[in-house]
């Protein structure tokens, strides 16, 4: 109801009835008591899914996230009470259209704040994680969070403990993938939950960096992840943008009039694995957003050779290098409030001749493989991966050394050297 008062798409239409399930059951043919204990079933009606939950109220919240047991009422008024916000307890009469707002949502609406419904510190009290569905809902309109809910927010950020790990994850996911995560990280942040969710940031937060820097590294950080927002759309490059710098605090080296920060992407990489494998994320995710974070300290310049390109991009891996100029370009963005992009467009226009040229950029785009090695009488194994990976070497740097007949004469000479060295 929110979206559609400000004009957007509806996401899903809910409803709520003073009817009881057993009752919803047996009005529709196809419905699956999804969440029969809270009331809650799914109607499949003309191929779509409906959730339909009965009026209740619910006892105290004893674990932080779910109340103890819910009482069925036959009262609509009673049952937005238990909502989170104002902006998300509206109702309308499906009889004739009427919007129903008894906690002066459409004021909040208009006026682009955020409040908690009643005591902030009870809601927040009751369900921990409407902590930082505030902060989400706050990125994706850009909306303000009334001062006593925001600062309810803070006083309860510990709670967030009793979270999930997925249910804590799902809601950063969507923050980071709205159009002003900078408004919701920023929140986060000033009240010490961005610390308590992701640790990993904590001495980040206050770092000076110096140099070309004028935010500390956690802003710059929240700064890249907002000037992603701009052109990035998936969900790793905003990610990449969040955690790009994140192994700073644990490399800093300070100097008189900055700080410095020798291999923190290689740092980086590694605390990104652990924290995305806290919040159970999934594999792919996992070795994407890593990936980008480890090779976003990249220096291109325009003297590169042909070969250089091209051991870049069997470095990097041809998929990831779009993302990983998005992500240069939001950390640029962030840095000096706008991006140049000369010699990214330069470095761009040289990997598409590559492509174009068809040059051999990986093992399997080799003119030989391991069977041919095996054939040769190569032991399988240390010697076959060694032998590929000194093919390919040579092969990126004179891309004409590409045949099955030369590659076949290289690895029988580098089996001989292998013999000589050791």
């Amino acid at each position: 109801m929110r979206d559609h008062l400000l004009g957007l798409k509806s996401e899903d239409y809910d409803f709520t009835t003073d009817a009881l399930p057993d009752q919803v059951m047996q009005l529709f043919k196809h419905v699956i008591p999804t969440g029969i204990e809270h009331g809650t079933v799914t109607v499949h009606f003309e191929k779509q899914s409906f959730e339909v939950t009965t009026f209740r109220s619910e006892a105290d919240y004893i674990d932080g996230r779910h109340p103890s047991s819910v009482t069925f009422i036959p009262s609509l008024e009673e049952d937005l009470k238990r909502r989170d916000f104002t902006i998300n307890a509206f109702a309308a009469d499906c009889r004739d259209g009427r919007i129903i707002d008894l906690h002066d949502g459409k004021k909040d609406l208009k006026n682009k704040i955020i409040r908690a419904i009643g005591d902030p510190r009870q809601r927040f009290a009751e369900d921990a994680l409407r902590i930082l569905r505030a902060a989400r809902i706050a990125a994706k309109l850009n909306f303000s969070i009334e001062m006593q809910t925001l600062s309810a927010m803070g006083m309860l950020k510990e709670n967030l403990s009793k979270v999930s790990a997925e249910r804590i994850r799902d809601e950063l996911f969507k923050l980071v993938l709205s159009d002003h995560p900078a408004t919701g990280l920023s929140y986060l942040k000033e009240q010490g939950i961005l610390t308590v969710i992701l640790p990993e940031f904590k001495a980040c937060d206050g770092l000076f960096q110096g140099g070309m820097h004028h935010e500390d590294v956690l802003s710059h950080s929240i700064s890249a992840c907002q000037a992603s927002a701009a052109f990035a759309s998936t969900l790793e490059v905003r990610l990449a943008a969040l955690l790009h710098d994140i192994g700073k605090c644990e490399v800093v080296v300070p100097t008189e009039d900055r700080n410095t920060f020798k291999s923190h992407e290689l740092v980086g990489e590694m605390i990104t694995q652990s924290l995305l494998k806290r919040l159970k994320a999934s594999n792919n995710l996992i070795k994407d957003v890593s990936h980008l974070v480890r090779h976003h300290m990249f220096d291109y310049q325009s003297n590169w050779s042909d070969s250089a390109v091209r051991r870049f991009i069997a470095r990097v891996g041809l998929q990831y290098i779009p993302r990983l100029l998005q992500l240069r370009i939001a950390d640029q963005i962030a840095i000096h409030g706008k991006a140049n992009t000369v010699l990214l467009d330069e470095l761009h226009h040289r990997i598409e001749a590559i492509i174009e040229e068809h040059d051999a950029l990986s093992i399997k785009d080799l003119a030989v493989n391991g069977n041919d090695l095996l054939d040769m009488g190569i032991p399988k194994g240390e010697k076959i991966g060694a032998t590929l990976a000194y093919l390919l070497e040579t092969v990126l740097d004179d891309p004409g050394q590409n045949n099955r007949e030369q590659l076949l004469d290289l690895a029988e000479k580098y089996q001989s050297l292998e013999v000589f060295t050791n």
